[in-house]
């Protein structure tokens, strides 16, 4: 399984990647927008947005891509580790 993250704290990002490894699950973090962002997302089984922490112009890009591509979002307000981890929990 593969999940891209959006949104989240910058110094937090090899944290949210560590908790994915300790789930067995391949994960992309985008904490900032960058350059050509729809295409690097790539094609995931699922995208969790941390809508607290996230840019309504990256949020409208994981919105054009789900929706085109048929991809699973989750939404969480909070940027935790533990909001995550429950996430994954449910998924895994």
């Amino acid at each position: 399984m593969s999940i891209v993250i959006v949104g989240g704290n910058d110094r937090m990002a090899t944290r949210y990647q560590d908790i994915c490894k300790s789930f067995h699950i391949k994960s992309k973090v985008f904490t900032q927008m960058p350059a050509d962002f729809e295409n690097k997302i790539g094609f995931p089984d699922l995208m969790v947005v941390f809508t607290g922490t996230c840019s309504h112009k990256m949020l409208s890009g994981v919105k054009k891509r789900s929706e085109k591509h048929g991809i699973p979002v989750e939404h969480i307000h909070s940027s935790s580790v533990s909001a995550l981890k429950q996430l994954l929990t449910n998924y895994a």
